[in-house]
């Protein structure tokens, strides 16, 4: 029985972690979004594109033999994931910049260590006399 809570109790552990719920909203919104480029391809786009072509351009095939070889739903599909691709850049660009907004810049730490002159070793900072060398330091 303790193997059971124990599979249940990292199961609930791995499925609530940040990362793992931040990557189902995005799959999610990613979607829904999906449907909005599909639209935008399909009421917009292939209109003025099937313009140049009598029969629409997804109806666009090679007829090789007694295969169809659909083109213009290939070169569609193509132009769908262009955009959904740009967009996700822009959306991530956008989310980054965000987020580097509100940090603060952080400093470098003071240095802790530094070398002595006369062997190259390093040493503390704080030191007047090297360990390594026995050579008195200047401060």
């Amino acid at each position: 029985m303790s193997k059971t809570k124990s599979f249940f109790g990292e199961f609930k552990e791995f499925a609530l972690k940040g990362n793992v719920v931040s990557m189902a909203v995005g799959v999610i919104i990613g979607g829904a979004f999906q449907s909005i480029v599909t639209s935008l391809l399909d009421n917009i786009i292939n209109p003025v594109i099937g313009c140049f072509n009598v029969g629409g351009f997804n109806s666009l095939a090679i007829h090789v033999g007694s295969a169809d070889l659909m083109v213009g739903q290939f070169i569609m599909d193509v132009i769908n994931f262009l955009i959904m691709a740009f967009v996700v850049f822009m959306i991530v660009k956008a989310m980054n910049k965000a987020m580097s907004m509100g940090k603060k810049e952080e400093k470098p730490a003071d240095p802790t260590t530094k070398v002595c002159p006369f062997c190259q070793s390093e040493i503390d900072i704080k030191a007047t006399r090297c360990p390594h060398c026995t050579s008195q330091l200047d401060k």
